[in-house]
């Protein structure tokens, strides 16, 4: 399967993002690339990476919300794969507004599945399309910033970017 890849720069890394051609299927920063080819292994088995220019206009839009425009995620066409309780969380995430958070436990709650906390810690850590299904936004009990496959620095960024404030967290 031929994959469609293109970079970006931005002030907190290079992006790597991939298409099938019509959907945004991951997206990651380069130094976490190894992972996000082992996610789509996962899902596609053998693939090749082809480099493309803003496929579908999909880097047109993330260079848009790093300028400031949030909503230009929204309008993002994803392919996930993932289990069905998987997508169930990422569709979750991504009814979670720019500038705002929500703890772990209230998404599980969400969900419907309020025991499911540490299922959802673990489909948060395997989404295959950060920023885009924005796991970024989910923190731990208590407002603590907690676990992002990008770190905690991008973590603390992207949240300042869409202006949380973060002043009474770690």
């Amino acid at each position: 399967m031929n994959l469609l890849m293109d970079s970006i720069e931005t002030r907190i890394g290079t992006i790597l993002l991939v298409s099938d051609g019509e959907n945004l299927c991951a997206l990651d920063f380069e130094d976490c690339g190894d992972r996000m080819r082992a996610l789509l292994h996962k899902r596609y088995g053998d693939f090749s990476l082809c480099r493309a220019d803003d496929p579908q206009g999909l880097s047109s839009h993330i260079r848009a919300y790093f300028a400031g425009n949030y909503g230009a995620l929204d309008k993002i066409p994803t392919s996930t794969g993932g289990t069905a309780f998987q997508r169930q969380v990422w569709r979750a995430l991504r009814a979670i507004p720019a500038g705002s958070t929500v703890s772990y436990g209230k998404l599980a709650e969400r969900i419907g599945k309020p025991k499911a906390v540490r299922a959802v810690g673990l489909a948060n850590s395997l989404n295959p399309v950060a920023i885009v299904v924005p796991c970024h936004r989910v923190i731990g009990a208590g407002a603590t910033l907690t676990g992002y496959a990008g770190g905690l620095q991008r973590k603390r960024w992207l949240l300042a970017h869409e202006g949380v404030d973060l002043k009474d967290r770690n």
